[in-house]
């Protein structure tokens, strides 16, 4: 085919869409479910007139293709679990007596059940469900998911590719099962999984798949020769089926590397391939290895993960090179547009100069279908789009948010002294232990305590002018008591306010920072039915005044123990908004640290002797590609440092982590030179400790023995058990207990009896240790 014929054949698609609906129906929905207000029936159509929405939105925008089977009530990934039968022991029985009260019990356990352990998915603030297998694992195909969300495309007569995710990536993403040795290869199941997918296929094209698409992210991480091995393996055995649909498998997030001359060479029908960011470095290499003559190449050339305006002209660029390498280019975004918000267009509070720069979902779309007629017809069939683009991204290099002198001279200024505390932690930690008398085993929580029906309707009577600024702030005052109050008779050490008055970890902060827009509306899936607005950091930024020393001041008022300062560091201020791309993240991470910076000095001068600054982003930013971590993790790690390093020796600096893979950071963890650093741990059942042991990590360490990410209760004999766990690893006066997480998404009831548990177990191990304070 020619380049000219391929441009004619060019067309428009996308890997994945946002689920939750314009005003969250599918969180609503699903909540309802689980509270006994919602039947399975309705929850099942509220999900099935979500999708034919999405799908009729993408067709009227101009996508040709639409992808099917990416929507989930929880998990993709758990949806995979149940497709191919690799349900665990502990859940089959829930799944066969009801197959959705049963998924939802593997997503977030029940009293007796523990649920799956939960991780990010690769660099995203998604969290994912972690598969659980080992050398007994029985898989068996399940294609009615896939099959009836196909079938429910094709009757609105739209061209549909299924989603799946692929087999290599869904077992190099699985980790043992509980019981299972520890290293136990889950890769090594790739041949008993095959023919399960290869049932999967034949079902699909049977209901009329043209096209199924393996997404296989995987492979853009670095990879052993014997996991690129079985990955050829496994799309030569994929792709020599004859009862199957065409194949396109496709990568995302970054460079494929030594995967990519693998993918290329099997005899599948196409590849999608991410052209953005780092992953540009795929246009290169597809060169290198000839191009894909004869296939197709889906190119995903508009940034699926950011919120910014695609620069037209710089893709088609791209996609014009991209011609001569594959017998049909089709346009597309660079992964799910599932990382980004629905509608920019629903932010009407948004400057209209600031909105031009915006891009969601919808107007990714757009932006796709726009190039897709521009390969197609030639430019002049879009001038109008490219003119009105290229003024948009005009009027954001030149305006006077992007800049502010002041506050990029103050960066340039600052020295490596002002990124070191001083002294070292081995002589600050006997000042610390003076000024704080806590026992061993000190107990805590990590900031957050339930966000109430009754705060949240406090919060948006302020907003809708129902009550005055007094009424409401006496809420929050009526709360922080009773939060104090509530630990002090459980006998928590040290204490937190609960941050009552924050409606996010983050949104708070940004709307008191300059440089941030917030959004109503910009809604994006965290985990299951939490969902986030992550704020938009459009430019230069600075900290015009104090933004939790009121509050602070406040609950210290009322007790004698210790409470927390509670702030968000810097990595996590950048990795869960939507950051600027017009100059490196470190540049951003330094102003950002000057602002928290003045926070915590001013903390500690209103007598905050204890303050948390939470980086549970930090490994979740990290590369996924080993050659660009260290340049990453000496930015971020100073970072840190620069918002914490101006304390006093006595001022206990804590930070808190969780949900992620921190084996590959432990260096990093120690570079931060926190005091105590408290980390998820239960899911995972202690793991972590462990590989902060392995790393001879000096310092202190709470490593959670209550998963605040179900609505289980763990009992005290749970939590005793883990704290031994932990004992083996982490000796006991360096040894904190707390949960995995903050509780805001939790009820009051669990979260009184969970804590109450954590309590009694620190008390049980208290007892049996020589020299106890207690």
């Amino acid at each position: 085919m020619t380049a000219t014929s391929a441009a004619a054949a060019a067309g428009a698609t996308v890997h994945g869409y946002p689920r939750q609906g314009p005003n969250r129906e599918l969180k609503k929905a699903v909540e309802g479910y689980w509270k006994g207000r919602v039947t399975a029936a309705g929850l099942q159509q509220t999900a099935k007139d979500l999708r034919a929405a999405n799908w009729r939105q993408l067709a009227e925008t101009g996508i040709h293709e639409v992808p099917t089977g990416d929507f989930s009530y929880y998990d993709h990934m758990l949806d995979t679990s149940v497709m191919v039968g690799a349900v665990p022991e502990r859940h089959r029985a829930a799944v066969a007596a009801d197959t959705l009260a049963g998924y939802f019990a593997m997503a977030r356990g029940t009293q007796d059940v523990a649920p799956l352990e939960m991780t990010k998915w690769f660099d995203t603030n998604y969290h994912y469900l972690v598969p659980e297998l080992g050398p007994d694992t029985v898989f068996a195909a399940d294609a009615t998911k896939q099959v009836t969300e196909l079938k429910e495309a094709l009757a609105l007569g739209l061209a549909a590719r299924p989603v799946l995710v692929g087999p290599v990536t869904y077992l190099l993403l699985a980790k043992p099962a509980p019981g299972v040795a520890a290293d136990f290869e889950p890769l090594s199941l790739l041949e008993r999984l095959l023919p399960v997918y290869a049932e999967l296929l034949a079902d699909l094209r049977a209901a009329g798949a043209a096209w199924v698409q393996l997404d296989e992210p995987a492979l853009v991480q670095d990879r052993t020769p014997q996991e690129l091995a079985a990955a050829e393996r496994a799309h030569r055995a994929l792709g020599g089926l004859t009862d199957r649909p065409k194949l396109l498998v496709a990568s995302y997030f970054d460079r494929l590397g030594d995967a990519l001359p693998v993918l290329a060479k099997a005899p599948v029908d196409g590849l999608a391939v991410d052209f953005t960011g780092s992953a540009a470095a795929n246009l290169d290499a597809l060169a290198a290895v000839g191009g894909l003559p004869g296939k197709r190449l889906v190119a995903g050339v508009v940034n699926g993960r950011n919120i910014w305006i695609d620069d037209l002209e710089k893709s088609l660029t791209t996609l014009g090179t991209l011609l001569g390498l594959a017998g049909r280019v089709d346009v597309s975004a660079s992964c799910s547009l599932l990382h980004v918000p629905l509608d920019a267009q629903a932010e009407g509070d948004i400057d209209p100069e600031v909105l031009r720069w915006l891009s969601f979902a919808r107007q990714k779309t757009a932006e796709i279908a726009t190039l897709a007629k521009g390969l197609a017809q030639g430019t002049d069939a879009i001038g109008a789009e490219l003119a009105a683009n290229r003024a948009a991204l005009a009027s954001r290099t030149g305006s006077a948010l992007t800049h502010d002198p002041a506050v990029r001279a103050r960066a340039a200024a600052v020295t490596e002294a002002e990124t070191h505390r001083s002294p070292s932690y081995a002589e600050r930690t006997s000042a610390q232990r003076a000024q704080l008398r806590l026992p061993l085993l000190p107990t805590t929580t990590i900031g957050s305590f339930p966000q109430t029906t009754e705060l949240r309707t406090a919060r948006a009577d302020l907003r809708a002018g129902r009550i005055d600024p007094d009424a409401y702030e006496e809420r929050i005052r009526t709360e922080i008591r009773d939060v104090l109050a509530f630990q002090e008779k459980a006998g928590i050490d040290v204490l937190v306010h609960g941050e009552p008055e924050r409606n996010d970890m983050v949104q708070y902060f940004a709307e008191q920072l300059t440089g941030y827009l917030a959004t109503r509306h910009g809604w994006v899936q965290s985990y299951g039915t939490r969902y986030v607005r992550p704020p938009i950091l459009a430019g230069d930024l600075s900290r015009p005044e104090p933004m939790t020393v009121r509050w602070a001041r406040y609950a210290r008022s009322l007790t004698e123990r210790p409470v927390k300062g509670m702030l968000t560091g810097p990595v996590t201020m950048l990795a869960w908004s939507f950051v600027r791309d017009d100059q490196p993240l470190g540049d951003t991470a330094r102003q950002v640290a000057l602002a928290l910076r003045d926070e915590v000095g001013d903390l500690e001068a209103a007598g905050t002797s204890v303050i948390q600054v939470d980086e549970p982003a930090l490994r979740e930013t990290l590369p996924l590609r080993a050659a660009d971590r260290e340049a990453y993790l000496a930015w971020a790690t100073e970072a840190f440092r620069l918002t914490t390093a101006g304390v006093r020796p006595d001022t206990q600096i804590h930070t808190h982590m969780c949900y992620a893979e921190f084996g590959d950071i432990v260096q990093a963890i120690d570079d931060l030179d926190a005091d105590v650093i408290s980390l998820e741990a239960a899911r995972s059942h202690m793991q972590v400790a462990h590989e902060l042991a392995g790393h001879g990590y000096p310092r202190e360490a709470g490593p959670g023995v209550y998963d605040i990410h179900s609505p289980r209760v763990p009992g005290a004999e749970e939590a005793t058990a883990l704290l031994r766990k932990g004992l083996e690893a982490i000796p006991p006066e360096r040894l904190w207990v707390n949960p995995d997480c903050g509780l805001k998404t939790r009820g009051w009831p669990e979260t009184r009896a969970s804590l109450e548990n954590l309590v009694t177990a620190a008390r049980t191990i208290r007892a049996e240790l020589p020299d106890s304070t207690s």
